[in-house]
């Protein structure tokens, strides 16, 4: 079954985007004021090198457009 995640875009830097699992909410990390939930991606939709960050961090950047 695939796992689905949550996407988010940062209000300040619209190129800067933060995938974590579906309903975790944002990491401690970042100020949440920043962030704006942008909808729900699938595992299948997302780079090997993401679901890696996901899988060890439970979160993961990703610069769009690049």
């Amino acid at each position: 079954m695939q796992q689905e995640f949550d996407f988010y875009i940062n209000l300040k830097k619209p190129t800067l985007g933060l995938y974590v699992r579906a309903g975790a909410g944002l990491p401690d990390l970042v100020d949440t004021s920043d962030w704006q939930l942008n909808g729900h991606v699938w595992q299948s939709e997302l780079t090997p090198d993401i679901l890696k960050g996901l899988e060890a961090n439970g979160h993961a950047f990703q610069e769009l457009g690049a």
